[in-house]
């Protein structure tokens, strides 16, 4: 099995940074994209930005110029640096990889638990 741990979340005013990590472990065969989600109350989850295992970054449209998405393969682990944040980018952010297990050798989505994102004045 594979786990997914996050943290960074918190309360930010409009315009500020923060900055979610992910650290993926557990007997991890390999790890293809890793990337970050949201969910708002009421709406449904809902992609914010991947990146491939060869480093390649992809971004929703509104985020893009805002957010930057980092990977470090030899530590499993994924970021999300969020700059000039708005109200609207208040939610659940969740880590997600497309990994293997030394027991599946299959790709499967796995999950973190969720980080809260609050953005306010």
């Amino acid at each position: 099995q594979v786990q997914l741990v996050e943290s960074g979340g918190g309360l930010v005013q409009p315009g500020g940074s923060l900055r979610l990590s992910c650290v993926a472990s557990g007997r991890i065969f390999s790890i293809s994209d890793m990337g970050w989600y949201r969910q708002a109350p009421g709406k449904e989850r809902e992609l914010v930005a991947y990146i491939t295992s060869g480093g390649s970054p992809s971004y929703a449209d509104s985020v893009k110029g805002r957010f930057t998405i980092a990977r470090d393969n030899a530590k499993n682990t994924v970021s999300l640096q969020m700059n000039s944040l708005k109200p609207e980018d208040k939610a659940v952010y969740y880590c997600n990889a497309k990994a293997a297990s030394v027991t599946g050798f299959k790709l499967v989505d796995y999950w973190g638990q969720g980080t809260q994102v609050t953005v306010s004045s």
